[in-house]
């Protein structure tokens, strides 16, 4: 009997830490079952509209249907090889890639202009920035028709204006080498006023007390802003940059509007291209592949900047 008592303490001591471990997980589990109640509407609406919609996509671009009634037929990859060999899918990037920097730089530029100017908050301060900002608020689809109005060749009020200037005016929207550029401005102007308040919230960020020691040691305000403003401006600007890209390839309302993709496709970008392919052409699995393709570029974008952004914050 003696013999068989030590054998069974290590039943009962590895027994007792199990139910410390299960108690402490349901003492936790209470604790934070409020916060995921409140967080559940949040959660199914994720897991229907984003997480779902993007399980149906991966799905969809593995599968192949010729017309709305035809069978659905396995390729497995082929889809997205035969979005790679398109020459429209090719130039559609090119154009969203030009389409990108074009909007993108003068939009932060601008941005960072305005908010430089209007970091002292004052009346006049105040209306200046709700009129820059005021350019957000109204619809893609609303600044589309009042630009195409702006565009309308020999009528219209550009045309108006730098018609004793030209001897010849161009097609704004008919042109195919200069339609890319005129679609730009809509952008430019529309986001300029957005990405402001980035910055204006990022020089809040910028110490007033080594501003002050700079200006007593004689630094002028090229040399404040370039050795102090911009390096703490350095986590907006990534930021910014993501959220323009985004912009640049989410925001085709305006190419719909004005010129559907033409002419010659010179407007045609990658999410009116996914359009054109899923709608127009009823070819659901290459607008899924060329969807996965604009995703996976995106999220490693956006990856990248972040990983750069948190390398930046985390370095001496």
């Amino acid at each position: 009997m003696s013999l068989a008592e030590p054998a069974a303490l290590p039943v009962a001591t590895s027994a007792a830490p199990r139910l410390d471990v299960l108690k402490r997980l349901g003492t936790r589990f209470k604790a934070s079952l409020p916060a995921y109640l409140l967080l559940l509407p949040s959660l199914i609406f994720l897991a229907l509209f984003t997480y779902g919609a993007m399980g149906r996509v991966l799905i969809d671009a593995l599968y192949q249907r010729a017309t709305p009634k035809a069978p659905v037929r396995f390729v497995g990859l082929d889809n997205i090889a035969a979005v790679l060999a398109d020459p429209a899918f090719s130039g559609a990037v090119v154009n969203n890639l030009i389409y990108a920097v074009g909007t993108a730089v003068p939009s932060i530029g601008l941005a960072l202009l305005f908010a430089l100017a209007l970091s002292r908050t004052n009346a006049v301060s105040s209306a200046l920035r709700a009129a820059l900002f005021l350019p957000v608020l109204i619809p893609m689809v609303a600044a589309s028709a009042l630009f195409m109005f702006i565009f309308l060749p020999n009528v219209g009020l550009l045309d108006y204006y730098i018609g004793r200037l030209l001897p010849v005016l161009p097609n704004w929207l008919g042109d195919p080498d200069i339609a890319l550029y005129a679609i730009m401005v809509i952008t430019i102007w529309k986001n300029a006023g957005y990405y402001m308040l980035f910055f204006l919230a990022g020089l809040q960020a910028v110490p007033e007390d080594v501003m002050e020691a700079a200006h007593l040691d004689g630094a002028g305000p090229y040399m404040r802003l370039r050795h102090i403003i911009l390096p703490e401006l350095k986590p907006t600007f990534l930021f910014v940059i993501v959220i323009a890209t985004l912009n640049a390839v989410t925001q085709v309302d305006h190419v719909f509007v004005m010129t559907q993709g033409g002419p010659s496709n010179a407007t045609n970008l990658v999410l009116f291209y996914i359009y054109q392919q899923a709608v127009e052409h009823y070819d659901v699995g290459k607008a899924s592949a060329a969807t996965l393709l604009t995703l996976a570029a995106l999220m490693g974008l956006t990856a990248l900047s972040f990983r750069t952004m948190a390398n930046r914050e985390g370095g001496p």
